[in-house]
C-alpha cells in the first residue's frame, strides 16, 4: 500500500495563492492515479482535481478550473495542487488520495488511500 502525507495548507486572503504538496511512500507512486478532494464543514467530500499515472491526463472540477493546477513528480513521489485566485468558498480540508486504477476517477469511494488532510482557510 501507499502512505500519503499532505502539507502546505494555511490561512490566506481572498485572491491569494497556496500550494499543497502530497508526499507518497511505500509503493511505486507511478502505479497510482492521484487526486485532490476537499471537504467543507457540513458538506460532502468533493473532487477538486485528478491526474493520471503518467501525468498526461488531468481533470478539474468546474469550480476550480482555470484557478488550480494539479501536477505530480513520479521520480520524487510527490504530487502538488497549485491554487490561485482563492475564494472564501475554497475553504475546506484538502485531502490527497491515490488508487491503482486507470482513467479519471472522481468519486471518493474509488480511492483506497488517503492522507490525513490539510486545512485551507480563505478569508474575505
Amino acid at each position: 500500500q501507499v502512505q500519503l502525507v499532505e502539507s502546505g495548507g494555511g490561512l490566506v486572503q481572498a485572491g491569494g495563492s497556496l500550494r499543497l504538496s502530497c508526499a507518497a511512500s511505500g509503493r511505486t507512486f507511478s502505479n497510482y492515479v492521484m487526486a485532490w478532494f476537499r471537504q467543507a464543514p457540513g458538506k460532502e467530500r468533493e473532487i477538486v482535481a485528478t491526474i493520471s499515472r503518467s501525468g498526461t491526463i488531468r481533470y478539474y472540477a468546474d469550480s476550480v478550473k482555470g484557478r488550480f493546477t494539479i501536477s505530480r513528480d513520479n521520480a520524487k513521489n510527490t504530487g502538488e495542487l497549485q491554487m490561485t485566485s482563492l475564494k472564501p468558498e475554497d475553504t475546506a480540508v484538502y485531502y490527497c488520495a491515490a488508487n491503482q486504477g486507470f482513467g479519471v476517477l472522481k468519486q471518493p469511494s474509488q480511492y483506497d488511500y488517503w492522507g490525513q488532510g490539510t486545512q485551507v482557510t480563505v478569508s474575505s
